[in-house]
């Protein structure tokens, strides 16, 4: 029997509150199937364009090593001229001037010489070299040690090693200095030690800009060789691609298989790029190794380092993607394929 208030009513059972749907669950609810449908298109795309490498294995094999080569050459360019950079050496620790004084110039001829040199305002170091430090320094390199006792005299002069300031190297090549002291009375012959090197830089760079033409020039090459090949692709399954798109499919559905081909195309080519280095530096590891010690190594061959190499391969799959993009578009701006 229920009890009643005073006032007659029974009392009624408390009702919880309902929390509020919040809308961004909603929203991200609805945003599920549509993002997992993007992302099994893309994996389906991916495999799809895989079976069609693998079906023409000839034909993908060809392009593969197209591109490869294309890769290699302009690489192995530049890894010769980095290293010959290398061999050269600093043009800064090379700016050295050899003045080979007269003979009949007495020693304290020689230090009053060096002195004034010291003096001036263009030459940042003199280092004078005696006759018998020079025989010596000539004994100990020279490996003729044995046949230079039967000499009866000394024949070299001093020599004075003067170090000119970089800010007169910068402003004239050679520094005016060359010229003044080659028509001094005292000298016999001034030989600039940084001449030759100025001129091995200016054929260095000459042939870094030559080997960037050329891989911009194979770069455009296996850029139209992925194109090419995807155009075939393209030719070949027109009927399908036809097809699909009566069936509402949009020129990114169409497009992204061969994007992904062409994908492929890239990452491979440049992991044989790779390849192709690494062999090229194995038969190449033992004349290296032999002038290295012609230079009693001091300097080391190096190859590509590690971020060089994910560059290339980043690279290529960018060239891939990019000609696969090309050809596709073309072709889907005409309606459909031809």
């Amino acid at each position: 029997m229920n009890r009643r208030k005073p006032n007659g009513r029974a009392k009624e059972p408390a009702v919880p509150p309902v929390a509020p749907v919040r809308e961004t669950s909603r929203a991200s609810a609805r945003a599920r199937p549509g993002l997992r449908a993007w992302r099994e298109q893309h994996v389906q795309s991916f495999y799809s364009s895989l079976g069609r490498l693998a079906a023409r294995p000839w034909a993908s094999t060809l392009t593969l090593l197209v591109m490869s080569l294309a890769l290699t050459l302009p690489l192995l360019l530049w890894l010769l001229l980095d290293n010959a950079r290398a061999l050269g050496g600093n043009l800064d620790d090379a700016r050295a001037i050899s003045v080979f004084l007269k003979a009949d110039l007495d020693p304290a001829a020689a230090q009053a010489f060096a002195a004034s040199l010291r003096t001036r305002g263009d030459v940042a170091q003199v280092t004078l070299k005696t006759p018998e430090q020079g025989l010596q320094e000539f004994r100990n390199q020279s490996g003729f040690a044995d046949a230079l006792k039967v000499l009866q005299t000394n024949p070299l002069p001093t020599v004075l090693i003067v170090t000119p300031k970089i800010d007169a190297l910068a402003k004239s090549v050679p520094p005016p200095l060359v010229a003044e002291l080659e028509r001094d009375a005292s000298v016999n012959l001034v030989q600039y030690d940084a001449l030759w090197r100025q001129r091995l830089d200016a054929i260095l760079e000459f042939s870094t800009r030559a080997a960037a033409a050329l891989a911009i020039l194979l770069a455009l090459a296996a850029l139209l060789v992925v194109g090419n090949t995807v155009r075939l692709d393209i030719l070949s399954r027109a009927d399908e691609i036809t097809v699909v798109q009566l069936l509402g499919a949009n020129n990114a559905f169409v497009r992204r298989p061969f994007l992904y081909g062409g994908l492929c195309y890239g990452v491979v080519s440049g992991l044989l790029a790779l390849l192709m280095i690494g062999i090229v530096e194995l038969v190449l590891a033992h004349p290296l190794s032999e002038l290295t010690a012609s230079y009693d190594h001091r300097f080391a061959v190096h190859g590509l380092s590690a971020a060089q190499a994910l560059a290339l391969i980043a690279t290529s799959a960018v060239l891939g993607w990019l000609g696969a993009w090309l050809a596709t578009t073309r072709h889907l701006a005409l309606g459909q394929p031809q």
